[in-house]
């Protein structure tokens, strides 16, 4: 089993288990960097972010904040800013968190782009629905709301000349937890190869509120299921995948789920097939 989690964990990148504060600091200080790095280097002076009111866009948007400053305090060029975008389905269920977050960050924008009217639009017009059964089109309009929040947020990016921040991380990673082409797609990374832990970890370093730390993770996608957990969705708790990336031991049947899941959502994680 441990060789398993092993090689997975390898192929994820997955970050070790911080032994103290001194190397949280650190490899705060790294992601940071490495955020910086992108966006000199891309010729570009902004970054863009959907903050949903879970830790992952919470942590990726003090990360992302931190580094704007950083690069202000330092070029003493005022141009670089922070996005913080907004991008509920009509009226979301936990607005609030979603507020907080924004507020928590305090990004150098705030934007909101309702998706609602879009995503139904575009379901009028597909004639492949007719005839489906009301679970199937949810899951599929799911997946679309992803897909039209990123559609959004690249609009922005384009309009305002940045580079888009994705939020996935090694816990999601490995179970394919994110749409294709949805919130999978980005131009940038940060929390890639922390597992859930760590990350909630890094926003509690910049002193994010506890309720927002210790929110139950829920991609909110489905009507027929508002708020739906993602451990209700992975069938494991996320307790269970850090241990499992961790190396450490899980039980029998988390581990076969988590194996399973990983060999199932493998053409998530790779480019689009070709000859």
């Amino acid at each position: 089993m441990q060789a398993v989690q092993r090689e997975i964990a390898q192929q994820l990148k997955v970050q070790a288990p911080f032994p103290d504060h001194a190397a949280l600091e650190e490899e705060i200080a790294r992601r940071i960097r490495f955020i910086q790095d992108c966006l000199v280097n891309s010729g570009l002076k902004s970054l863009v972010l959907g903050i949903s009111g879970g830790v992952d866009s919470l942590t990726a948007g003090l990360l992302a904040q931190r580094a704007m400053r950083e690069l202000r305090e330092r070029s003493g060029d005022d141009s670089y800013r922070f996005i913080a975008v907004r991008l509920p389905y009509e009226t979301q269920f936990d607005e609030h968190d979603a507020q907080a977050s924004v507020d928590f960050i305090n990004p150098d924008e705030r934007h909101t782009v309702n998706i609602g009217p879009a995503v139904k639009a575009l379901a009028n017009e597909v004639a492949a629905f007719e005839g489906q059964h009301a679970v199937s089109r949810d899951f599929v309009l799911g997946n679309t709301k992803a897909r039209m929040r990123m559609v959004a947020q690249y609009t922005i990016a384009g309009a305002a000349h940045s580079l888009v921040i994705g939020t996935d991380h090694a816990a999601e990673a490995v179970m394919g937890f994110f749409t294709k082409f949805g919130d999978g797609a980005c131009d940038l990374a940060p929390l890639s190869g922390l597992v859930k832990n760590q990350v909630r970890s890094i926003a509690r370093y910049f002193g994010a509120p506890e309720s927002l730390v210790e929110k139950v993770p829920t991609a909110d996608l489905e009507d027929l299921s508002p708020g739906k957990p993602d451990e209700a969705s992975h069938g494991v708790t996320y307790a269970e995948i850090d241990a499992f990336l961790h190396g450490q031991p899980v039980r029998e049947e988390a581990f076969k789920i988590i194996c399973d899941t990983y060999r199932k959502t493998h053409h998530k994680r790779v480019m689009p097939f070709a000859p």
